[in-house]
């Protein structure tokens, strides 16, 4: 059977022990316990077979990118036993419809949708689980507060009712250079440890790393790793 034609259970019978391998030996070599660091296994624009694959290895974090696809894939599956992570951009004026579905957002970027969040979370009467994604690499191309402005915007929102401010979320270049990939995860890290000190109500999770950078990410203190096409193969969709 050829790559191309791999099933998906298949496939994760080759490719999980490999990206958990990675996982084990960068979070030894930096002296943490592998299991402080989660996988979020990537399903966008996978079909339902995917997920079933997941699901039946154990991999119950499963991350989307897309508002409808995030529908479609809970309509389906439910919520019971599985984690969604809504980790792509989200409008505002779709915020209602990410409150009822994803378990945790980790693409807050604006205290407009935060609000917005909040206020969705606290009519349905449920407390959602966010994480503030903050642009540490200062790219032009990418969502997310500055270091500078996250600060203070964390703050207010660890105080908004209905919502959880669980930590930070970032994306780094996607370079080979180890010293600007360091520099993004480091600048997340420091960052989370100024806001914790100042309250109670923000979390420790960082959310960063991907296939590329998980190992410079989990030495630089990430607790989740976004992986999709080191598991799951090239999407259907772009």
């Amino acid at each position: 059977m050829t790559p191309a034609t791999l099933s998906y259970a298949d496939r994760l019978a080759e490719t999980l022990p490999a990206v958990r391998g990675r996982i084990d030996a960068a979070a030894t070599a930096a002296g943490r316990d592998p299991s402080d660091v989660r996988l979020v296994a990537v399903t966008k624009s996978h079909p339902f077979e995917a997920v079933e694959a997941a699901l039946a290895v154990g991999l119950t974090d499963l991350g989307e990118n897309r508002v409808a696809e995030l529908e479609e894939k809970v309509a389906h599956f439910g919520m019971d036993g599985v984690t969604w992570h809504m980790i792509g951009h989200v409008q505002s004026r779709k915020a209602g419809r990410v409150a009822e579905t994803a378990s945790m957002v980790h693409s807050v970027d604006s205290l407009k949708l935060a609000g917005k969040l909040s206020r969705a979370a606290e009519d349905g009467g449920t407390s959602l689980e966010v994480l503030v994604q903050v642009n540490t690499s200062g790219e032009d191309a990418k969502y997310g507060f500055s270091p500078e402005e996250g600060y203070d915007a964390v703050l207010e929102m660890a105080e908004m009712p209905g919502l959880s401010v669980r930590g930070l979320m970032t994306m780094a270049p996607f370079v080979d250079d180890d010293g600007v990939l360091s520099a993004a995860f480091s600048g997340l890290r420091t960052l989370s440890e100024r806001l914790r000190s100042a309250s109670a109500r923000v979390g420790p999770e960082l959310s960063m790393g991907m296939t590329n950078d998980l190992d410079i990410a989990i030495r630089e203190g990430s607790t989740m790793i976004r992986i999709g096409t080191a598991l799951f193969g090239e999407r259907d969709q772009p």
